[in-house]
């Protein structure tokens, strides 16, 4: 038995040794006749007797609270009382309550004219009154600011939220309803975006919901139902590898596909049902599951790591990226991340086994390292000689760089750490090489023509 969770158990058969010595003591209690206070104080407190007052139930407020959403919104609270939160007494009260000097205070109409404020907007920084150490964890990673800097601040990004996907090239008003769409349906859903309130204090131009990179009025960042669903916000739900898939799926980085084609992914589809998701922290170790979710690899405790919530402190290599760096900087630290992947992958696997897999990860981030860096050269000898174009999306060549990086790259590199074989070859490198064939002519072709050709045959390739 792991010994961390040998020591959780001993702990708690102490506390329930204790718990039980405890009822005894009030079972004598009652058969005893009670002391008279004296001027030193009650007896009962201070002399043989010690009394242990566990006091539970709402305040009247959030009792009003619950009462009047159980009618007006009674799927909320269904899911509610029947999660951790309900039975820990953390009530709706606790977590939309707001001062009244907050930006996103308003009232609803069950508190109308009361001293009460609201806000439907709950952010990290809510969560951190009871759960500190998970919101700074959460706060250094990526899911954190960076998740939503495209959105936020990228020109690249923005031209392609509102010039391109929302049409604003042919005259759509990206401050429409249709022109924000693409941002408000799509990018800030999985990155997050800046929450515009109106003259009520209540979101406004569909900037609420959105992702983990969500940033509030307060000033503060993270939005932790996106893992944990509110309002339930169940402890199996996060560690199922479905929490993760609304984000990490797709042509860019298909995880969740890859995951599911993996031996990993085939045992949690035959067995997952069986398996004990509802271990507390730090206890959720092999023989509650016969494979990892990626959960298990990415976050949670398992053999000497403890839980995180910082996923960055257990990866490498940059594998989203242009050409793959090794890890730094706010991006964590590559190298002490390996080692700890290392660690998680013990657990189940020989040394031998892990080796060949990490070592066939190196050699395909390294692989797909020359194919950028032979674009990057074509490219810029195509530059030097005027030979790129103004708008890179109707540029062939520079359309599909853009593809081998952003997607068929990112497969190749994704499929080879996640033992997904057809993304690392056929959706991988089988169109990488395709692709940088049809470059080098563009390139040659250019070259040779000392022009960027009339129009370009080069179509989107699509999804896959």
């Amino acid at each position: 038995m792991n010994i961390r969770r040998t020591l959780v158990i001993l702990l708690g058969m102490v506390i329930c040794c204790m718990l039980g010595a405890g009822s005894v003591a009030a079972e004598e209690k009652v058969q005893q006749k009670t002391p008279k206070a004296t001027s030193q104080g009650d007896a009962t407190l201070g002399g043989l007797h010690k009394q242990i007052l566990v006091e539970r139930g709402f305040s009247e407020a959030a009792k009003k609270c619950i009462e009047c959403h159980s009618k007006e919104t009674p799927g909320i609270v269904d899911n509610w009382r029947n999660g951790r939160m309900a039975h820990a007494q953390v009530s709706c009260y606790d977590c939309h309550v707001v001062e009244k000097t907050s930006p996103m205070a308003s009232q609803c109409e069950g508190v109308r004219g009361t001293n009460i404020y609201t806000s439907p907007m709950v952010s990290s920084k809510t969560c951190s009154r009871c759960h500190p150490v998970e919101v700074s964890q959460f706060l250094e990673s990526s899911h954190s600011t960076p998740a939503s800097e495209p959105v936020m601040n990228n020109p690249t990004f923005d031209k392609l939220m509102y010039y391109y996907e929302g049409l604003e090239f042919t005259g759509v008003d990206r401050n429409t309803p249709e022109g924000r769409a693409p941002r408000a349906s799509g990018c800030q859903m999985c990155h997050g975006t800046i929450i515009e309130l109106g003259a009520d204090n209540k979101p406004i131009n569909m900037t609420w919901p959105a992702g983990p990179g969500q940033r509030y009025p307060d000033g503060s960042v993270g939005n932790c139902s996106v893992c944990h669903t509110r309002h339930m916000f169940s402890i199996a739900e996060a560690r199922k590898p479905e929490s993760c898939g609304t984000c990490h799926l797709g042509p860019d980085h298909p995880n969740i596909e890859i995951y599911e084609q993996s031996k990993h992914g085939q045992v949690y589809g035959a067995h997952g049902e069986k398996w004990n998701f509802n271990a507390a922290p730090d206890t959720w170790e092999p023989g509650d599951y016969d494979a990892p979710t990626c959960a298990v690899c990415h976050l949670s405790g398992i053999g000497e790591l403890s839980t995180t919530h910082n996923p960055e402190t257990r990866l490498k290599w940059k594998l989203y990226s242009k050409r793959s760096e090794i890890r730094k900087g706010d991006r964590g630290n590559g190298e002490e991340g390996g080692k700890r992947m290392r660690k998680v992958c013990k657990n189940c696997h020989s040394t031998l086994h892990t080796n060949a897999t990490m070592e066939t990860l190196d050699a395909s981030v390294k692989l797909y390292n020359i194919y950028w860096d032979k674009a990057v050269a074509m490219k810029k000898e195509l530059a030097d000689k005027k030979l790129l174009g103004d708008d890179p999306w109707r540029d062939g060549f520079q359309r599909m760089m853009y593809y081998l990086w952003h997607h068929e790259g990112r497969r190749a590199r994704q499929g080879a750490a996640m033992n997904g074989p057809d993304y690392a070859h056929w959706h991988g490198f089988f169109q990488m090489f395709q692709m940088f064939m049809d470059m080098q002519a563009i390139r040659d072709w250019r070259i040779k023509n000392g022009k960027i050709e009339d129009l370009s045959n080069v179509a989107c390739p699509g999804p896959d």
